[in-house]
């Protein structure tokens, strides 16, 4: 019975998503004859290609000249361009051919959509009377292989462009059509979309998915969707599945389904998916291949949803997980590791490594060894079930994969790797004479001192992501960070010393938060990544989750959730509609949740202004300047000036 795990579009251009690499190890380790395809990385390069161009063009000749924007028309006016330079400009981003990068870096071969009007706003401060180079301050004189990195992407993204006004709106590189499935209280969107005809961009991912099923002749395919932003090409896949070979079983997992569809009560989905599984896939698929087998009743399937009498059932025989030192070592076989494309949308030197760069990623414990944090679904099994390996395990799968893949470059995947299961990391790494570069998520966690970060960075670390979130104390205190500004200053600052990149997870939006409390944050920010402790960061909106502390627990944060449907079910409303709209009762995704906030602080606002501003300081744009510049215009009061010390960050570093 061979099983083929599939990676859905879209994830991410420039390195396999691991879900199926870890299925597919797990399931060899235990016999079963498994392979897998990344349908993300093919679609793309189906689409970006001159074939693919052609049928764009061909779209556009279709589309009324009244709806052709500007983008549309430019592309089409200069399509020969576009066509001799498609080929070469991926072949560069797949590191196929270096020696273009030259011409690309010129910038007299690709030619220039909307995208590239982002250089305008860069500044050469020695400019002289030839106009100078803007961008010598991110690639001196001889960096012509990231420059032209960055050029190709823009080209890359002006083309995604014309596709997204020509033939798909809903087409993205990272989220695509996810407005379909994010927190979608009913299937009726999604539904609505799968029964409409196939696009150019829908009969591609068609093309593939039968052209993968021919090559592989599975009895069984996985659908792995992490994001909301793989669902509807999940649900395409396996509608072409049922339609051409309605005898394949069809299976739905991934992060999606653990978190958005743990209520799933619609029986529309089975017209597409055999079984849905939640958490953990490798209990749940052994006992599902035993049942396929005819060795396991149904009643005995683990953590499944299936259909009977068209109504959707739950089954769950409790059956212990897989421990962390038993799933094997992930394989990433049968994905073209050289076809990957290495992008680079910022300019910015840690911000760049989640696109640019084939990286091997793994976990070094599973789960979450704090998780207290409120925003955080600590109530779920991916982060409240945690399970560490030995150092000797861990490294074992690093030099397995390293000996499959000939790269030693890897991306650890934790919710936050463990300080001392870090510093074991690297002592077995020493120990083993072993050369890697590796990052990953970690907590700001005092033991983080001065020489445990350099310890790492001589193991090969040469950068880590962490959450600041609210950088206030009252704040961090309300959401049991456990951390403080002063100590993740401190800490950022020792890793910075050791030579290791640091990017800062911040958050706005938070329960009670108000605009004091946010132009703080701001400031404490500005400071951090003025004194050099930081180098990178992303502000996020707070979101909250039913399965969160806040989502659970609303009022031990000063908030209310959104009223009660008559049926007990709580109601997600559009921006758009008023307070007392209810939708349907909740059938299919549950998972984001509106709540009232007494401060009544128009987050979304604010919200603009911090991005702006950590744009500027990633480019070290803005530094010295009052944090309130950022917010000028806000629409509803005076921004008031910070309470923050000015060299508060300073001083905390002594």
């Amino acid at each position: 019975m061979r099983v083929l795990s599939i990676i859905p579009p879209m994830t991410q251009l420039n390195t396999p998503y691991p879900s199926t690499a870890y299925l597919t190890g797990f399931l060899r380790s235990r016999g079963v004859d498994a392979v897998q395809e990344d349908l993300a990385l093919a679609l793309v390069l189906r689409l970006f290609s001159p074939a693919g161009l052609g049928a764009i063009r061909a779209c556009i000749e279709a589309l009324p000249k009244a709806k052709r924007t500007p983008r549309v028309k430019a592309f089409d006016e200069q399509f020969d361009r576009y066509l001799a330079s498609i080929t070469p400009a991926v072949a560069f981003l797949q590191g196929r051919d270096p020696s273009i990068g030259h011409r690309i870096a010129g910038r007299g071969f690709l030619p220039e959509g909307a995208r590239f009007d982002s250089l305008d706003v860069y500044v050469d401060p020695n400019e002289n009377d030839d106009g100078g180079d803007p961008l010598a301050w991110a690639f001196g004189a001889l960096g012509v292989q990231d420059r032209a990195r960055h050029f190709a992407t823009l080209y890359l993204n002006d083309v995604a462009d014309v596709l997204r006004d020509a033939v798909d709106a809903r087409f993205e590189f990272v989220r695509y059509a996810e407005s379909l499935a994010q927190s979608q209280p009913t299937f009726d969107p999604l539904a609505e979309a799968l029964a409409a005809p196939l696009n150019l961009v829908d009969q591609s991912l068609r093309d593939l998915t039968l052209e993968s099923v021919a090559r592989h002749a599975p009895a069984v395919v996985l659908l792995s969707a992490p994001f909301p932003g793989n669902v509807y090409a999940a649900f395409r896949i396996a509608q072409a599945i049922k339609a051409s070979h309605p005898g394949i079983v069809t299976v739905l997992g991934g992060g999606y389904v653990n978190t958005e569809l743990r209520e799933l009560s619609e029986p529309r989905v089975f017209d597409y998916f055999d079984y849905v599984c939640l958490d953990d896939g490798e209990r749940p698929l052994l006992a599902l291949l035993e049942h396929l087998r005819g060795e396991r009743g149904q009643d005995r399937l683990v953590r499944t949803f299936v259909r009977g009498d068209e109504k959707v059932r739950y089954i769950h025989f409790p059956e212990p997980d897989i421990p962390f030192a038993e799933v094997g070592t992930p394989t990433w076989d049968g994905l073209p590791l050289d076809r990957y494309l290495s992008v680079l949308d910022m300019l910015n030197p840690m911000h760049r490594l989640w696109s640019d760069g084939r990286w091997n990623k793994l976990t070094v414990a599973h789960g979450c060894y704090w998780k207290k944090c409120s925003f955080c679904d600590v109530s779920l099994d991916y982060i409240g079930r945690y399970d560490a390996i030995a150092a000797a395990t861990l490294v074992d799968r690093i030099e397995a994969v390293i000996g499959e893949t000939g790269q030693t470059g890897f991306h650890f995947v934790d919710e936050a790797a463990p300080p001392k299961a870090l510093k074991a990391l690297a002592e077995e790494l020493e120990k083993r004479n072993r050369a890697i570069s590796w990052w990953g998520n970690i907590r700001f966690e005092k033991s983080f001192t001065p020489e445990l970060c350099r310890q790492l960075a001589d193991s090969g670390c040469i950068a880590v992501s962490g959450g600041l979130e609210v950088a206030s104390d009252r704040l961090l205190k309300l959401m049991q960070k456990g951390v403080s500004v002063e100590q993740v200053a401190r800490v950022t600052r020792a890793f910075s010393d050791a030579g290791i990149l640091v990017h800062a997870y911040l958050m706005y939006g938070f329960p009670t938060q108000t605009v004091q409390d946010t132009v703080d944050a701001l400031e404490y920010v500005r400071q951090l990544f003025a004194a050099g402790c930081i180098q990178s960061g992303f502000f996020h909106r707070f979101v909250c989750t039913v399965h969160s502390p806040v989502g659970l627990h609303p009022e031990q944060f000063g908030v209310t959730l959104k009223p009660l449907h008559p049926q007990g079910v709580r109601q997600f409303r559009k921006a758009a509609e008023p307070p007392t709209a209810l939708l349907p009762p909740v059938s299919f995704a549950k998972n984001d949740v509106g709540f009232d906030d007494p401060t009544g602080v128009d987050h979304d606002t604010l919200g603009i202004a911090l991005n702006k501003a950590l744009y500027n300081y990633m480019h070290g744009i803005g530094l010295d300047d009052d944090v309130r510049q950022w917010f000028r215009g806000h629409p509803t009061e005076r921004v008031p000036r910070t309470r923050v010390p000015r060299h508060f960050i300073e001083r905390a570093l002594g």
